[in-house]
């Protein structure tokens, strides 16, 4: 669940180019976002992660930190972390086990790959629900019904232009909320960051492909 639910962060950061444009309103919202996100050389986040059940109880919280380069990505929570150099997926599951996939291998969920592409634009509506406060609210809800989730509600800061916290629910009606803080778009990020290297892991660490 948590390699599925992570990727929603660079959605969260890079998501304004990525939807379809259905609602002027809402494009309106995004295209300014998109705007201020091109100008970025990197992103580095701290996030928390906080799930309910069907029936809105608790059911933990998770935190971590996310670095997003282009199609570039490296996240980490706890002891896993999963590294992204937009063509290969190594999820390390924080003990002896690292999994490689394709970057373009998650098309039923919110994976980076899909996301940052223009394949996206054809598989969204949305809309934009509330202009309230200090916050858009916009709801995309995804044409292939089969997608793990039945929609994600996105929050848009008026101040930042910049979306800030999402809300997933999925097809069982549970929820995640994510959050984004102490975003960072001004540091250069190095390339090798994206770049796996086997040694930094256990000796004993097993690799599937």
């Amino acid at each position: 669940m948590f390699k599925k639910q992570i990727l929603v962060l660079a959605m969260m950061v890079l998501g304004s180019t990525l939807f379809a444009q259905k609602d002027p309103a809402a494009k309106k919202v995004l295209d300014a976002v998109s705007a201020k996100v091109k100008t970025f050389k990197g992103v580095k986040a701290d996030f928390s992660i906080k799930s309910f059940t069907s029936k809105g109880k608790p059911n933990g919280v998770k935190t971590g930190n996310i670095c997003i380069k282009g199609q570039k990505y490296l996240l980490k929570q706890g002891k896993t972390e999963i590294i992204c150099d937009s063509k290969t997926i190594w999820n390390f599951d924080g003990a002896k086990t690292i999994t490689v996939s394709p970057a373009d291998e998650n098309n039923q969920t919110l994976s980076p790959q899909n996301l940052l592409s223009n394949f996206y634009d054809k598989d969204f509506n949305y809309k934009l629900v509330s202009s309230a406060g200090n916050f858009y609210e916009i709801e995309l809800t995804p044409l292939d019904k089969r997608k793990s989730f039945k929609k994600v509600n996105i929050f848009i800061d008026k101040a930042k232009n910049m979306i800030t916290k999402a809300l997933i629910l999925d097809q069982s009606n549970n929820k995640v909320e994510f959050s984004l803080n102490n975003l960072n778009t001004t540091t250069p990020v190095a390339d090798n960051l994206f770049t796996f290297d086997k040694s930094k892991y256990p000796k004993d660490v097993e690799i599937l492909d």
